[in-house]
């Protein structure tokens, strides 16, 4: 089985409506199509979004039945499908199944020639499924099950494609993860690291599919430290879940500028950060006072550069917001920074502890 790419992603939230709205006005999205029971998706409501590469489906539940309404009672609004493009749905679902997945939807076909799109789906982690996709042809219908629209494919064009994931898990949890993304799924881990920040301290791995198409950042906090950040997203999340979804985009000035202007709040950042910036890293080629003033943090590796902000979490838990990413030829993924995202975090929660407006 080869992973070609993410082909969506599902929100399972309480207002899909409300949300895609939030999607469209501060994230550029295009609302390219809804779906219900008018249109055969039974037990719910669903939105799809586009914007470049990047497709949302946004949905709550209108009956109890629902898969959409159990994790909205358990989690709150978060990703409850990360679903991803292979060249035969069935065969994928057979394979994982047989290698120790657990199903959750059975194979399903819909149309047929150039339009037909299969879907089946396994567990991932936590109440978070993986939905194999199979298309007749690239930039078919997303399904019959949904009305499309139509709309402009690049939606505002500020973000081109997923980057990564951020998964919390549970601690002790993270070894059995990341085994199981690579003897089910045949992702490989790539880095790993211990983060301190101050009492706290986690522990992290990545895993990624062999087309690079699929990256998940796993996290888990360490017990022998004081409770953080990782620790309250699993007690307030009610198990693992993604933390957070991370928007690539080639002009992160601009894409932080416009969403800014929609009304978007990202986590603010100490001026000592960006007087450490050129001793710590030398010219990266934006200037420095660009960043500063729009919060942007700043790294290095071997391969380049990479710019990167976060959203403030505006969920209810306070356990699900965005990155924006711009790679300038980095692969990695900022781990320098995240004192800057710790400290950033503590500071929203301790000014705004519900999440809330």
């Amino acid at each position: 089985m080869e992973i070609q790419s993410i082909d969506h992603i599902e929100l399972f939230v309480e207002d899909a409506e409300g949300t895609a709205v939030g999607l469209r006005d501060h994230f550029g999205f295009a609302v390219a199509g809804r779906g219900g029971a008018r249109t055969g998706l039974p037990g719910c409501r669903s939105v799809l979004l586009r914007q470049a590469d990047i497709t949302l489906l946004v949905t709550s539940a209108t009956s109890p039945a629902h898969r959409a309404a159990e994790y909205v009672r358990r989690h709150g609004d978060g990703v409850g499908v990360i679903a991803l493009r292979v060249d035969d749905a069935q065969a994928a679902f057979a394979e994982t199944v047989g290698r120790g997945a657990v199903p959750v939807a059975p194979p399903e076909t819909f149309g047929s020639g150039g339009d037909r799109v299969a879907f089946a789906s396994v567990t991932a982690f936590g109440d978070v499924e993986h939905r194999f996709v199979s298309r007749g042809r690239p930039g078919g219908p997303f399904t019959p099950l949904i009305e499309e629209t139509g709309c402009d494919r690049l939606g505002e064009g500020l973000f081109t494609e997923v980057d990564h994931f951020a998964v919390c898990v549970p601690a002790g949890t993270l070894e059995e993860t990341v085994r199981r993304y690579e003897e089910i799924f045949g992702l490989r881990q790539i880095f790993e690291e211990r983060i301190a920040v101050g009492a706290q301290a986690m522990y992290s791995k990545v895993v990624q599919s062999r087309s690079e198409r699929l990256t998940l950042t796993l996290l888990e906090p360490d017990v022998s430290r004081a409770p953080g950040q990782i620790d309250r997203f699993v007690e307030a999340h009610d198990g693992a879940g993604v933390q957070h979804v991370a928007f690539l985009t080639d002009d992160i000035l601009t894409a932080v500028s416009k969403c800014a202007e929609r009304g978007v709040r990202f986590l603010a950042t100490p001026r000592s950060y960006y007087e450490m910036l050129t001793p710590r890293l030398g010219p990266i080629g934006v200037p420095t006072e660009a960043l500063r003033e729009l919060n942007i943090l700043a790294d290095r590796d071997h391969s380049g550069v990479m710019l990167q902000i976060f959203t403030e979490s505006r969920h209810r838990r306070g356990t699900f917001f965005y990155e924006l990413i711009d790679r300038r030829g980095a692969r990695t993924f900022g781990s320098s920074n995240i004192h800057a995202l710790y400290e950033a975090v503590e500071r929203q929660r301790a000014s705004d502890p519900t999440g809330l407006d």
